[in-house]
Parts: structure tokens; C-alpha cells; sequence
């Protein structure tokens, strides 16, 4: 491949990145912006990562992400560009975001909203201590974001000099991350039922918020400032319009194209093998899983430094997921989109989830995108997306055999049965069936020991301590996604996507635009 000349005669240089999920083409998109030509391999037929789709019978189903949080950072990728966000993603906030639903004789329920005046119904039903905390908590923990976000999550970490200053230790400090998230919760709620809707959300990046750092509350704070969102046709119309944005810059994406290896030469870049064929290039941006790709895909033993295979293997994993995805018969007008129904003892729910243990009672995530977009499902049906939170197969005691699946379908139909919405719900109504196991996010995405979030966001594997977007042990190779600083989470790795750009403009000396 031929170098092309930019601006006043300089080479344009070339970078190869591996897979369209959205931290790819976060950094993709933005490195195409700064003057790059810029090609992407992707295993799939399809954008996105596991923000993959299903289509069966009519039924449109997302496969991984459902829920838009922090919509300024998904628009923004088409504003860089000069282009209307509208033109790509059409959103809808959704007001209330969610039910939460406590198991229980009788069942508790809460309708969640972003409406400051419906929130502090909900706070003052449970007394004077629960809603001056319920207040205290979002001024406190939106402190926290706001030094997150200017000295943490938006910027990347190269060595020791770069956190292990006097300003840094300072606003390290503010971010008091020595507590738990649910710790945290019940120091300022003595309601367990808000404890609990406050902090399991430290789930969407899987971790429980009994080992989640109290940072990580700023999750429900985004939701409750910001909004639930919803984007028409579903989260991979994101991935789909974030990859024709791409398209449209100039830059070219190869589907059904699965990278073998990244090419190393004398301790830098090479480019690529793909399905046999070495493509040459100095720059490589790994948007693939960082633990399968730093022990399959970089084979050199001196780039890997002290990611070494056993070493990988020893490092904490988020939870993974068992996702039913049903075409079902009725409309289901009385459900909202999102509903989150909690186990009857969460506390032995998130143990089994995080040791390994088979799940008594599971806690039950569903998702109805019909319910916002008619289009997703065939007239008088529904299209149900239930997710259950369970082990990653590194600690999991059990395999993933159809008993096993069985035993999981049977507790998920009973719980969505007994929802004031679903009453008298079966498995009749079931028109067709998807499901997407731990051992499919292995096979299917490459997601280590089948973990859908990567790394664990404990406080050891966060910041600094977590793997950083350049590698310091092979020039000309960046990574970037969700086992990346800063995180797991759509809006996080669209960020990692941005830090992943940015670090390779900063080492290139011939910058086309710099």
C-alpha cells in the first residue's frame, strides 16, 4: 500500500484498526477527522461489536447494549464531523427511564424518573432522613464527577509521573474511592430498597456494588440528571451510523475479515495478518477484547511486557450475562421500556453471581423496544430482550448446557409473570427464540472467559492501574475498548476511542494536522 501525500507534500500516514465496535470507531472516526487513512477489520458481517443485532420473524432484538445514557457523547461523535446528530440517531428521552420492581409478597414497585418532584415523592415516603440524604448523596457524588471527569476519565495515564503528582494525589483524594458503592448508598439512605435502587447499577459495567468502588454511584446520579434515552430502531443503529459516518469520511471497513495476529517487527508495528494476508501499515488500534487480544493476537512475548498469559488469567473479571431474547404474541401497552426486577435476596443473588454458584433467584433485567419503537416488533407483538446477570467462566461452577438454560428460562418466565403489566404471562406466548450465553460472548465476540463488561472496574484495575490506550512495550500499537482506561460502558468507550486518537496524534512527529 502506497502512502498518499497531505498537506504541503507530507505522507499521510496509514492506520489499521481492528473491529468496528464503537471505541473503534470512536478512534477511527477521529483519527479519519485528523488527515489518516484509515481502514478497519471486522469479524462480523456486521458493525458494532456486541452492540450486534438479531432479526428473526419480524422481531428486531439489540444483542448487547439497550440503554442511552449520557447522549451528549454519542451526538458529539457526528457533530465532530460537521454533521447533524439528528440526521443519524433520532432519540426519544423516556420519562419515567425504568420500573423497579423488589420481589416480594406483595411485589414493591417504583416507576424511576429524571423528574426532580416524582424522585422526591418516592425519598419522602420514606421519611425525612431518607430524603435529605437522597439530596445529599446527588451533591456529593456529582463533586465526585466533576473531578472524574477532569483529571480521570477524560485523560490517559503513561507512567507513574503522570498520576503521582501533588495536584494528582489531591484530586485523588476527592474522589474518596475507598468505600463501596452500596457502602456508600447507606451512609446517606437508611431505606434498603433505595440503597438498593441507587447502586445496582455498578451492574451495567459489571461489578457488584459491594466490591465496586462508591465512584461508580455516579451512574444512577448520569441517569437522574441526564436522562434515559432511547434511539430509533435500537442501540445498533448507533454502531450502524457511526460506521456510515466513518464510510462517508473516506474511510473503509472490511466485514467477514478476522485478524490472525498484529505484525511485529524489532519491537514496533508491522500491520496485520488477516485470514492468511499481511497488510502493512506503522499504526495498529486494537478495538478488540484487550486480555484475548494482548495473549492471541500479540505474539511476541517482549510486546505483551507484563501482560503475560498467566498473568491476564489471574486479573478480576466483570459478570456475564444470559440473555433470552423472545418474539412473543400481545402488545404489552401497560409495560415501559426498561424494567428491572430485583431478587428477593440481592445480597445472596450478587454472591452467587460473583463466586461461581448456580442462581436460586435471579435478579432479571427486561428490555421491550417495541414499546418505544413499534417497528421492532410485527403488529400485536412484542419483542422482549431478558437479561440475567451471571458468572463470567473463569469462576463459574456449572456449565452452560440446555438444563442449565432450561432452569434459567423457567425462573425468568416465572418473574416476568408475576409484573402487574405481564400478569398470567407464559411460555406459549413465545413465538421465537435467541440466546446468547457466556459461552456465546466468548465464541461469538472474543469477550475473555465470556466477561460482557472485560475487566473488572475494581480500584486496583481502574485509572492508572488499568491497561492504558498505548502499549509501552511495541511502538505503534494503541488499544482501546472496555477492558481500556477508562472503562466499560457505551459513553466510557466512545471516550477510550477518543484517548486512543489522541495518544497516537501525540506520538506521530509528522501529524497531518498538528
Amino acid at each position: 500500500m502506497i502512502p498518499r501525500q497531505g498537506k504541503g507534500g507530507r505522507t499521510i500516514k496509514h492506520v489499521l484498526v481492528i473491529g468496528a465496535g464503537m471505541a473503534g470507531l470512536s478512534a477511527a472516526i477521529r483519527l479519519r477527522l485528523a488527515g489518516y487513512q484509515v481502514e478497519i477489520f471486522e469479524k462480523e458481517a456486521m458493525p458494532g461489536g456486541k452492540m450486534h443485532q438479531i432479526r428473526m420473524d419480524g422481531h428486531v432484538f439489540d444483542v448487547g447494549p439497550t440503554l442511552v445514557m449520557m447522549p451528549a457523547v454519542y451526538r458529539d461523535l457526528f457533530r465532530l464531523a460537521g454533521r447533524d446528530p439528528e440526521d443519524y440517531i433520532p432519540m426519544t428521552r423516556l420519562e419515567p427511564m425504568y420500573d423497579v420492581v423488589f420481589k416480594g409478597s406483595p411485589p414493591r414497585k417504583y416507576s424511576i424518573g429524571s423528574d426532580l418532584v416524582s424522585l422526591m415523592e418516592i425519598a419522602e415516603a420514606k421519611g425525612p432522613r431518607n430524603s435529605a440524604g437522597f439530596l445529599s448523596y446527588l451533591a456529593e457524588i456529582y463533586k465526585r464527577y466533576q473531578v472524574a471527569m477532569a483529571s480521570f476519565i477524560t485523560r490517559p495515564f503513561r507512567g507513574p509521573g503522570d498520576i503521582y503528582t501533588p495536584h494528582m494525589l489531591r484530586q485523588t483524594m476527592k474522589l474518596k474511592t475507598f468505600d463501596s458503592a452500596s457502602n456508600m448508598m447507606a451512609s446517606f439512605m437508611p431505606d434498603e430498597d433505595l440503597q438498593r435502587m441507587f447502586s445496582f447499577q455498578t451492574l451495567y459495567i459489571g461489578v457488584s456494588p459491594h466490591k465496586g468502588p462508591s465512584l461508580y454511584n455516579i451512574i444512577p446520579m448520569i441517569e437522574l440528571l441526564y436522562g434515559v434515552w432511547f434511539i430509533k430502531g435500537g442501540m445498533h443503529t448507533m454502531a450502524q451510523q457511526t460506521a456510515r459516518l466513518f464510510e462517508e469520511l473516506g474511510g473503509r471497513i472490511h466485514y467477514k475479515a478476522e485478524v490472525d495476529h498484529i505484525l511485529i517487527r524489532e519491537g514496533r508495528v508491522a500491520g496485520l495478518s488477516v485470514q492468511g494476508e499481511e497488510h502493512a501499515a506503522p499504526y495498529v488500534v486494537c478495538n478488540a477484547d484487550f486480555p484475548y487480544a494482548i495473549t492471541q493476537l500479540v505474539q511476541s512475548p517482549a510486546a505483551r511486557g507484563k501482560y503475560t498469559p498467566e498473568y491476564v488469567d489471574k486479573m478480576d473479571y466483570a459478570c456475564s450475562c444470559l440473555i433470552f431474547y423472545w418474539g412473543v404474541t400481545g402488545s404489552l401497552e401497560d409495560m415501559p421500556a426498561h424494567t428491572f426486577i430485583m431478587s428477593e435476596d440481592l445480597d445472596e443473588n450478587l454472591r452467587c453471581i460473583f463466586d461461581g454458584s448456580p442462581i436460586p433467584d435471579p435478579s432479571i433485567y427486561l428490555h421491550i423496544p417495541s414499546r418505544v419503537d413499534p417497528d421492532m416488533a410485527p403488529p400485536g407483538c412484542s419483542s422482549l430482550y431478558v437479561l440475567l446477570p451471571v458468572s463470567e467462566l473463569g469462576v463459574s461452577k456449572y456449565a452452560w448446557d440446555e438444563e442449565r438454560v432450561g432452569d434459567y428460562r423457567a425462573k425468568a418466565l416465572a418473574a416476568l409473570a408475576t409484573l402487574p403489566g405481564m400478569a398470567g404471562f407464559s411460555a406459549e406466548q413465545i413465538r421465537c427464540e435467541a440466546v446468547f450465553t457466556p459461552r456465546d460472548f466468548e465464541e461469538r465476540f472474543h469477550a475473555y472467559r465470556g466477561s460482557c463488561f472485560g475487566l473488572q472496574p475494581t480500584l486496583r484495575q481502574s485509572n492508572h492501574w488499568r491497561p492504558q490506550p498505548k502499549s509501552m512495550h511495541c511502538e505503534g500499537l494503541y488499544f482501546t475498548g472496555s477492558s481500556i482506561h477508562p472503562g466499560a460502558g457505551v459513553p466510557i468507550v466512545i471516550e477510550s476511542g477518543r484517548l486512543c486518537a489522541e495518544e497516537l496524534r501525540r506520538d506521530e512527529p509528522e501529524d497531518p494536522f498538528k
